[in-house]
């Protein structure tokens, strides 16, 4: 265990890189400002989430797409069962830290991080035992009546496997919604990297091993992979406790010096379960989207279009893992984003200043939209190529993916309206923003289905538009509530909007007049890293100059952020 611990150290220090701390090792931690913050986590999730997409060509080679379908049974209700045991818990954790520091109240607040440990054990235990019970019937619901692909037995497997996970991730999660909270962004950032690298390597190796070299079955190989998880968030869990104890000092440096009330343990509860129940119900009703998926994406296909149940598990596989790896760039960035914004919109919230609430709103929506519309142009143009070096050639691979990434971006945008809402203490608006999107979801799923089949369009294809119109039903209504209750002007986000859209759509120009010059596809797997690599560095280079000269760069991430990016990036070189 001396051994083991000795190696979290390693990434101990690497936060030197994020901080600009460089050969120093003396850096500590330091706080962050809003677009730093947003710029430092969403680094680290993407970095998380890179690896996850990379990781995908070994294993998909490895399981293939009986058993990628088995992965996102068990991975979907493992979702639904974090919303509930932990999800809105840590955000609520940062923004009542966040709340408690600005005030001063520094007792509180370590009782606040007292509570959300022992909630957190408590909640992942008996979320544990839920899962272990009820896979059976969890499975049952999963596939019915339906026979030909995964048996019931292999479902439950594997759903057991990852349910192990929720004893750890929660505990997890509340150290991290503690760093957050005093805008320390770097070590969770870097927790999230170490979580997703040791989850990959097992995810690999472990199924590797299971299935080509000990020859034991699919779901066993699958198990093992899911269980990656678990141990990924231990050791991350590790590292967080380690940065914690070393840096005590900075977490006990009071704000201001002033006459703290007492507050007991059962108010805290009770804001850490009001503040929570908003962001649960995010988490729940997004996973509900992928719930509603996994139980008719497979029998409407059958049912509706003529699917074999081989083509439908594979085109489910495709939607819930496979094609969801690269919907996660896109969310990552919004959750970047979002965790930064929630303690310093907190901050100025409690200082009763709107001027800066209406400031950090606009900013936060701007970046989001410069970031994610033209990643997701560019990857919905480059579908085919992408889609073949990760997975090989696809009959539906590259169709289901020019589509479905644009759930990630309409996602992304539906998360951080209900955020805001939810860190303005508008639950009944966040209820109801969440309830509409789900029944647009609900309502429409078959019915797109066999209308699109009818139309001779792809039923598929049915599945993403239900998903992309709940997502903006839900943004839509949330954007009116915030104009019409809170006076917020959304005039600058759509001048930002005009021109983000104007760089991107001259991007797509650009990459559509490259396609005469470079082709775009090989059935070689290798020559399409050169070929995406190619068209992303045009795109690129297009949405840059145009983004420079329209200025929208600096009116979205401000001149101050951009004048200390060039001094690293200079310094590096």
């Amino acid at each position: 265990m001396t051994t083991f611990l000795k190696g979290c150290h390693f990434f101990y220090d690497f936060d030197m890189i994020i901080e600009g701390g460089y050969m120093k090792k003396d850096v500590t931690m330091r706080k962050t400002s809003f677009i730093k913050g947003a710029f430092i986590t969403t680094l680290g999730i993407v970095l998380a989430k890179i690896m996850g997409i990379l990781y995908v060509i070994p294993f998909y080679s490895i399981i293939g797409e009986k058993g990628g379908a088995l992965y996102g049974y068990a991975y979907t209700i493992y979702l639904v069962f974090m919303s509930l045991s932990s999800a809105g818990i840590p955000l609520a954790i940062s923004k009542l830290v966040s709340e408690y520091q600005t005030l001063g109240y520094y007792g509180a607040k370590k009782k606040v991080f007292s509570i959300g440990k022992k909630l957190s054990l408590a909640l992942g235990g008996f979320f544990f035992i839920i899962i272990i019970l009820f896979a059976p019937l969890l499975a049952k619901a999963v596939m019915g009546d339906i026979v030909g692909g995964n048996s019931l037995e292999d479902i439950t497997l594997v759903i057991r496997a990852i349910g192990t996970a929720i004893l750890i991730v929660p505990l997890l999660s509340i150290y991290r919604g503690y760093f957050e909270g005093h805008r320390f962004m770097s070590p969770p950032s870097i927790s999230q990297v170490i979580e997703q690298l040791v989850r990959v390597t097992i995810i690999i190796f472990g199924s590797f091993l299971a299935l080509k070299v000990f020859h034991i079955s699919l779901s066993l190989a699958v198990s093992i992979a899911l269980l990656g998880a678990t141990v990924g968030a231990i050791i991350s869990y590790l590292y967080l406790f380690i940065k914690h104890n070393k840096n005590k000092q900075k977490f006990n440096e009071k704000a201001r010096p002033v006459n703290e009330p007492k507050i007991t343990e059962k108010e805290i509860l009770r804001k850490i379960v009001i503040y929570s129940i908003p962001f649960i119900l995010i988490d729940i009703f997004k996973s509900f989207y992928n719930y509603v998926d996994m139980v008719t994406v497979v029998k409407g296909l059958v049912r509706y279009a003529s699917f074999s149940v081989n083509d439908a598990e594979t085109i489910y596989s495709m939607l819930s893992t496979w094609g969801q790896k690269f919907n996660m760039i896109l969310l990552s960035v919004s959750t970047g984003v979002i965790v930064s914004l929630i303690p310093n919109l907190t901050e100025s919230i409690v200082k009763k200043d709107s001027e800066n609430v209406n400031k950090k709103i606009t900013q936060a929506l701007s970046m989001l939209l410069f970031l994610t519309i033209p990643m997701t142009l560019g990857i919905s143009f480059l579908a085919k190529p992408i889609w073949m070096l990760f997975y090989g050639d696809s009959f539906y691979g590259p169709s289901v993916l020019s589509f479905y990434i644009f759930t990630g971006l309409f996602g992304g945008l539906f998360t951080a309206m209900i955020t805001i809402l939810q860190t303005l203490k508008d639950y009944k608006a966040v209820f109801y923003g969440l309830l509409v999107g789900c029944l647009v979801k609900i309502i429409l799923n078959y019915s797109l289905m066999s209308g699109f089949n009818k139309m001779g369009i792809p039923a598929y294809h049915g599945v993403v538009l239900a998903s992309i119109l709940g997502y903006l039903t839900s943004f839509i209504y949330c954007l009116v509530i915030l104009s019409k209750k809170y006076n917020y002007n959304f005039e600058n986000i759509v001048r930002n909007l005009f021109e983000i859209l104007s760089g991107s759509i001259l991007m797509v120009i650009g990459l559509v007049i490259l396609k005469w010059l470079v082709p775009i596809y090989s059935t070689n797997r290798l020559m399409n890293i050169l070929i995406i690599l190619v068209y992303m560095l045009v795109g690129m280079i297009i949405y840059f100059i145009y983004t420079y000269k329209s200025k929208i760069i600096e009116k979205v991430f401000g001149k101050g952020f951009l004048n200390s990016l060039k001094r690293i990036l200079l310094k590096k070189a």
